[in-house]
């Protein structure tokens, strides 16, 4: 069990809640759900149920099509059922994998209103109409989104609980954290983007296994999200497989701009608005959206049809692109920034992986403005956010170059009150005239 952010949040919910709401623990597969829920379960209450719905007999299931009428017969059963000898003190139910098995979601308002059990659900690809289009949607759960492991979590399993301090500190201060600081935290971030945040894979990576063994974890996980994303096409008539399958060749490209022709000549974006949305929706994509304005209610000015599909973990993303080449040598030129291929999409990556995690929205902005020469260019800011209700716009670059044509002509076409303009890159932090660069191991700070 690696020391993940979420629990905290968790405690938040069961002090204030005081079971007057159900938990909800919504991610995509394989990013440690059941497990923080069962450890939460085993540290938090004097007892326990799990119920898994990947599991579970027709004898559970008929409990909640038959026997809500009389909870006292149903919890008997179920019990009975799970062999399960309830001890005295507070216990919590949880519901596991709940989406398989949506009926178990709407009892959850008759469940919490009778007071007698806590209740923690975990689910992927729960907010997917099919999944909920034919029940009754419990207004007692609190909601929580679960992402892959970030930087920080990353470090604390490998033993390490000060850098990311020692990095925030600096960031606060406005400064650097110094050279040799710098260059090992960099190299620990390769690290970490190299392997990704999904658990298994940093397990891997703990107890010291080769990247090729930790490379086959996460093809194993690609794989399963592949006969999702399959099962889920064939099921609707769709093309999330697909869209899922080209993401790395799309980032690739010079303007990463999700591309539809490259999909088939003849596909258009109003054909696979269902597969783009399923995909986000299982969170195992992340959607960075143009918006025709930069403004503070940048949901106004969306232009949905012009987006970045960027991969939820970014370690799956590099077992993507490396495909069935010699891992080890690979994942050892990234680490040691060798790595001959586009670094750009896998620190744009990242940096969304970061923010959405932060629980930002992403959107960046296209804009032509007049470059050095006098004549007219296109530009974009590759990340724009809200902080203190003013814009902040983030340029990403994947080495110590710190120029920044885009940040200038964005700042002298709108004339924005900007609190704070960033380049992301790789060297310690500066501040150079009214531009944040800051090392990319600090966008969490932002």
């Amino acid at each position: 069990m690696f020391k993940r952010k979420i629990y905290s949040e968790m405690l938040q919910w069961k002090a204030i809640s005081n079971g007057k709401t159900a938990l909800f623990i919504e991610g995509a597969r394989r990013i440690g759900k059941s497990t923080v829920a069962l450890e939460f379960a085993k540290n938090e209450y004097d007892d326990h149920l799990v119920v898994d719905f990947a599991k579970v007999g027709p004898n559970i299931r008929e409990l909640f099509l038959n026997g809500l009428d009389d909870l006292a017969a149903f919890f008997r059963n179920l019990f009975l059922f799970t062999k399960k000898k309830p001890r005295k003190g507070r216990m919590v139910i949880i519901f596991d994998e709940i989406q398989l098995f949506p009926l178990a979601r709407q009892a959850i308002k008759y469940l919490v209103q009778d007071g007698r059990y806590d209740y923690i659900e975990t689910g992927s690809l729960i907010s997917i109409k099919k999944n909920t289009k034919d029940i009754l949607i419990p207004s007692e759960e609190y909601r929580i989104k679960m992402y892959p492991m970030d930087f920080e979590e990353f470090l604390w399993a490998t033993g390490d609980e000060i850098t990311m301090d020692v990095a925030r500190d600096a960031f606060n201060a406005g400064k650097g954290v110094g050279g040799r600081a710098h260059h090992e935290i960099m190299k620990s971030f390769r690290t970490y983007m190299a392997v990704g945040g999904m658990p298994q894979a940093v397990a891997s990576f703990v107890a010291g296994e080769t990247y090729a063994q930790i490379d086959f974890v996460k093809r194993n996980i690609l794989a399963l999200y592949e006969e999702d994303l399959e099962k889920h096409d064939s099921e609707n008539n769709e093309n999330a497989s697909i869209v899922f399958k080209h993401l790395p060749e799309q980032l690739n490209r010079k303007n990463p701009i999700f591309k539809m022709s490259a999909i088939d000549k003849n596909a258009r974006y109003k054909n696979y608005i269902s597969a783009f949305n399923f995909i986000r929706e299982s969170m195992i994509g992340n959607i960075c959206t143009n918006v025709t304005v930069p403004d503070v209610a940048m949901e106004l000015y969306r232009k949905s049809e012009r987006f970045k599909l960027y991969m939820g973990d970014t370690g799956l993303l590099v077992t993507q692109i490396i495909k069935m080449q010699k891992s080890d040598e690979l994942y050892q030129s990234l680490i040691a920034d060798k790595l001959g291929i586009n670094q750009g999409m896998i620190f744009e990556n990242v940096v969304a992986q970061m923010l959405r995690a932060k629980g930002d929205d992403l959107f960046f902005h296209e804009f032509s403005a007049v470059g050095d020469d006098g004549k007219e260019k296109k530009f974009e800011m590759d990340f724009l956010l809200v902080r203190k209700n003013k814009i902040c716009p983030i340029e990403v670059k994947s080495s110590s170059y710190r120029q920044h044509k885009s940040l200038d002509a964005f700042a002298e076409k709108y004339r924005l009150r900007i609190p704070q303009k960033y380049i992301v890159y790789t060297k310690d932090y500066q501040q150079v005239d009214d531009v944040t660069c800051i090392p990319i191991y600090m966008v969490p700070c932002i």
